[in-house]
């Protein structure tokens, strides 16, 4: 055990917490800038069982804020890299690689016997599908989110904290990504490992509880804020995301991506609009299924169409 030694002679972990560490299972939604500092730090506390999910492949634009990675490794599954990597730096854990998009089709599959989850998709769609089955499954949540210089981290869920919606009722109208607006390398990796900590506190049960608390850091200005968010009420409302497999032929299906984003619809009884047109649909008996690439047009259709009396909504994100 020599290679946990220094964190077993700290009185919260000693050799009880090392087996609870070594019992755990995590997963963690995405393998990028946020979740390079969080598998390494958890193998190298040696949490004993790794999911790591992520569709996406290696880019060279990935490089400067994902060092697991060389130039070597473009053009190849990011999970299936980050576990070979990780895999070599502590033989003792187990480190799964699931190369697919988490959807609502398939969170329950991947998430169902998580101890904690960690949500590091970078995807609207991600962590509100991701919270919701943590809030219902009293799954702890840590969540994080950088751009630019500035980010947040936050515990949500676990039987404890409200869910991400108590906090984020309501996505912005327009909202920029690290492609369009850029993202500092460093800034990522301090909120990655502080998501790892956060999930090393879960797992020890340490008090007070990271659940329920949110960190604001703004590494330009060295700027940070932390506030509870423990008696937040969850929303009564909220649109829900579902898969394209979830998708009735009873349902009207509204496709708001262009044909540029998607030469066909996600299914062929799809109508194609423009998000701007869509306050003109009539209102009828269906469920309602708007369908964008992110989910941020998809929610702000939603909200025109509930303002015209639509109820029965829901949205799907094709990412």
């Amino acid at each position: 055990m020599s290679r946990y030694q220094r964190q077993m002679q700290m009185a919260e972990i000693g050799s009880v917490g090392q087996e609870k560490l070594g019992n755990a299972r995590v997963v963690i939604v995405g393998a990028g800038g946020l979740g390079h500092p969080i598998l390494s730090y958890l193998a190298g506390a040696g949490v004993g069982e790794l999911h790591i999910v992520d569709p996406d492949e290696i880019e060279f634009s990935n490089l400067h804020r994902q060092p697991l990675f060389g130039e070597g490794d473009i053009g190849q599954s990011k999970a299936e890299v980050a576990a070979q990597k990780i895999r070599k730096n502590n033989k003792d854990i187990e480190v799964i690689a699931r190369p697919v998009r988490l959807d609502p089709a398939n969170v329950q599959l991947i998430c169902e016997h998580a101890d904690v989850v960690v949500d590091a998709a970078d995807s609207f769609a991600v962590t509100y599908v991701l919270s919701d089955f943590c809030r219902d499954q009293n799954i702890a949540l840590i969540s994080a989110s950088v751009l630019g210089f500035e980010g947040y981290v936050g515990g949500f869920c676990g039987g404890v904290a409200p869910s991400i919606r108590a906090v984020f009722p309501q996505l912005p109208m327009a909202a920029q990504s690290c492609a369009s607006a850029g993202v500092s390398g460093a800034a990522v990796g301090v909120m990655g490992s502080l998501q790892a900590q956060m999930v090393i506190n879960v797992l020890l049960d340490l008090k007070p509880s990271p659940l329920g608390q949110m960190l604001r850091c703004d590494f330009k200005t060295f700027q940070f804020s932390r506030f509870s968010f423990l008696r937040a009420p969850e929303p009564l409302d909220g649109f829900t995301f579902i898969s394209p497999t979830q998708i009735s032929p009873k349902d009207r299906v509204i496709e708001l991506r262009t044909n540029q984003e998607a030469p066909f619809p996600v299914v062929p009884h799809a109508k194609q609009m423009v998000a701007g047109d869509i306050e003109n649909l009539a209102i009828e008996d269906e469920r309602i299924v708007i369908v964008c690439r992110t989910g941020l047009r998809a929610w702000n259709a939603g909200l025109a169409l509930q303002q015209k009396g639509g109820d029965n909504i829901v949205l799907v994100a094709t990412g």
